[in-house]
């Protein structure tokens, strides 16, 4: 069965997850003092979170300043294996979210496009010629109310 799986995350790891979802550039030193541990051990510890694809750190951009005025989510159907659809509408470079979803819609794709030229030629040339896809709705942003990453753990 596939379905949530459950790291084995004691107190220490999961302190260490929620210090860097707030400030992903935490040295280790100061997190170090946070966790009380030594600098070696969370390192080693960090690195086993990474490694284990438990937590990535990234640098969050505004699309908008890097100069990509066009986000869209795109609600996707599809007929045949949802998987390989995913995939293939993955291993696009401009999408940045994909993820296969109950209810209206078998896919959820975001896109982080320059314009809407490039935005038309993603849908016409690129995501409506996968294999399977049968139908797309386009929802265009108009402005991020919210975004965070710092849900801790359990």
């Amino acid at each position: 069965m596939h379905g949530v799986v459950e790291p084995v995350l004691d107190d220490v790891n999961k302190l260490i997850i929620e210090q860097l979802q707030r400030d992903g550039r935490l040295s280790y030193a100061a997190l170090a003092k946070i966790v009380g541990l030594s600098e070696a051990a969370v390192r080693q510890r960090v690195q086993r979170l990474l490694d284990g694809g438990v937590m990535q750190i990234v640098a969050v951009t505004d699309p908008l300043m890097l100069g990509f005025a066009r986000q869209v989510m795109i609600g996707i159907k599809v007929t045949g294996d949802l998987r390989a659809a995913a995939d293939a509408i993955a291993a696009i470079p401009e999408v940045d979210y994909v993820v296969i979803c109950a209810g209206g819609y078998d896919l959820l794709v975001e896109l982080v496009c320059t314009d809407d030229d490039h935005l038309l030629h993603l849908l016409n040339d690129t995501i409506r010629t996968v294999p399977g896809v049968t139908a797309t709705e386009t929802f265009v942003y108009l402005k991020l109310a919210k975004q965070t990453y710092a849900w801790g753990t359990r």
